[in-house]
């Protein structure tokens, strides 16, 4: 089966971390994030994967070449400016002939792709939507389906609601960002031109009594493209959150060093990735959940808990990271704090 990733664009919500770096290759446990996308999808028998590409293209290019790292076929579609998501699609229509998903390229998900196959094709859906619970829907698309799963219409972004005793109402459906197509949608896409599946295609397969349905799951989902979102996407995997998760990548049972040198004084606990030849001082206290990229080098009594390092990084003598998220070759000084939810972009001192 083919796989179509959207790659897209720059990523203007994780900035500064996606100036110099496409969002679908920011690190995620040290790995760029395509890679366990091409992981999960090899474990449901995709071989073939097509990549739109718009921002920085070469750049994936480069790393991952023709697939064979990987284990798949890839091949890469660009963009000479955004077409959309159903845009991306149609710009990739010569190598889709038969039924194929498509991905959203900042969605990490363990939702079961083989049962999804297996439901569009019972139902001979010409399309299927994978949907996921969330408490707000108001950053996102919400589907009405009838009792047969079959959509009636699309509700963008609502507001959220209460129930009747002023709390939380029950969470509502929303698209996913993942979907089985039959080739035949495709037709309904103008070449060339900045199209949506959600604004356009989607509701105009409706208006033409085109079968489309949703497939609710409420395995682990998450839109890794906010800073927040991406730190909590970090907490969840180093702390085992993520049921399906390849037990492999785990490091919640404790430290996962791949080289380096850990002063005996050192403190460490809790699930802590260290990339190779990074450098804990005497004193220094490291609190999982915690990841380190290669080559970090972490001064005396310096102090971390709950951070993302991307690499090259230096903190200095006594400097405090708390839950934020440090990008390549950034230098903290001395006794420098760095807290909840701040963002540092490569190079920054």
């Amino acid at each position: 089966m083919k796989a179509v990733i959207l790659v897209g664009g720059e990523g203007t919500r994780l900035r500064p971390l996606t100036y110099n770096i496409v969002k679908a290759m920011v690190p995620i446990l040290n790995r760029p994030f395509l890679e366990h996308m091409f992981h999960y999808l090899k474990g449901y028998g995709v071989d073939d994967v097509i990549l739109a590409l718009c921002y920085l293209p070469d750049s994936i290019r480069d790393y991952f070449g023709e697939g064979d790292r990987v284990g798949l076929n890839l091949t890469y579609v660009r963009e000479e400016s955004p077409l959309g998501t159903a845009g991306a699609v149609k710009n990739a229509e010569k190598y889709l002939d038969e039924s194929f998903l498509v991905f959203n390229g900042d969605v990490f998900t363990t939702i079961d792709l083989g049962a999804m196959l297996q439901f569009h094709r019972q139902k001979k859906a010409t399309a299927t939507i994978a949907l996921t619970p969330v408490e707000d829907p108001s950053l996102y698309g919400v589907v009405e389906m009838d009792n047969n799963r079959r959509i009636l219409r699309f509700i963008e972004k609502p507001p959220q609601e209460t129930d009747k005793m002023g709390g939380k109402a029950k969470p509502s459906l929303i698209n996913a960002g993942i979907y089985i197509l039959e080739p035949e949608v495709l037709s309904g896409i103008p070449p060339q031109r900045h199209f949506m599946f959600e604004h356009h295609l989607f509701p105009s397969l409706l208006d033409n009594g085109s079968p489309i349905y949703g497939y609710p799951s409420d395995a682990y989902w998450i839109d890794m493209g906010t800073p927040q979102k991406y730190l909590r996407l970090h907490h969840d995997l180093l702390c085992g959150r993520v049921s399906g998760f390849d037990a492999e990548k785990k490091v919640s049972e404790g430290v996962r060093s791949w080289g380096g040198d850990i002063h005996p004084d050192a403190h460490i606990e809790g699930a802590v990735l260290l990339g190779e030849r990074c450098r804990i001082s005497q004193g220094a206290y490291v609190r999982g959940p915690v990841v380190m990229g290669n080559d970090c080098c972490i001064s005396e009594e310096a102090f971390i808990e709950g951070a993302v390092l991307w690499g090259g990084i230096t903190v200095g003598k006594g400097a405090v990271l708390r839950n934020c998220i440090v990008g390549k070759g950034v230098s903290i000084g001395e006794n420098c704090h760095v807290l909840d939810g701040e963002v540092l972009g490569d190079n920054t001192v």
